[in-house]
């Protein structure tokens, strides 16, 4: 894939993982799910590879908290997530792969990262399980509906994934 088209598709990505915030979010315990955050995840980490899925993720969160659409939970979760889904599919080189690795990084691991970073960084008292169910909610709706949609694209548009 051409620089300038990795860099073009990580820019449609990042778009639709920004605008998507104002228009498809629920609340999910203590946090807001944001599952097209998961899906781009998964979506970028299939055809574009880990390194790539991660800029996406941290691009997205970044802009979100500038434009008052999210929080700074959206690192943690988002981050892992695309780097675990990246993993998985290079790792095993399957397509369901990619979804599990966004659901173990967001749901569980980013999860648990977000512990820390909500304390220090946000003056929040929440524990572990406090976010782990919420993560995980948004984490597995958003990762499914990125899977699904990823394998409808890549098998009508022919679509080149991550190379093996």
């Amino acid at each position: 894939m051409s620089r300038t088209r990795l860099l073009t598709t990580m820019a449609v990505f990042v778009a639709i993982g920004t605008f998507s915030a104002q228009l498809i979010w629920f609340p999910a315990g203590i946090a807001k799910a944001y599952p097209v955050q998961h899906a781009v995840n998964v979506m970028a980490a299939i055809t574009l590879g880990p390194i790539p899925a991660v800029s996406i993720a941290f691009t997205i969160g970044l802009l979100r908290n500038l434009l008052g659409l999210g929080t700074l939970l959206a690192f943690p979760g988002g981050m892992v997530g695309a780097l675990l889904a990246g993993c998985f599919y290079k790792w095993l080189k399957r397509k369901g792969a990619a979804p599990v690795g966004e659901v173990i990084g967001s749901g569980v691991i980013g999860a648990l990262f977000a512990v820390p970073f909500a304390q220090v960084l946000m003056g929040s008292p929440a524990g572990a399980f406090a976010f782990v169910p919420s993560f995980l909610i948004s984490s597995i709706s958003g990762s499914l509906l990125g899977w699904f949609v990823t394998l409808k694209i890549l098998k009508t548009a022919k679509i080149p994934q991550l190379s093996h």
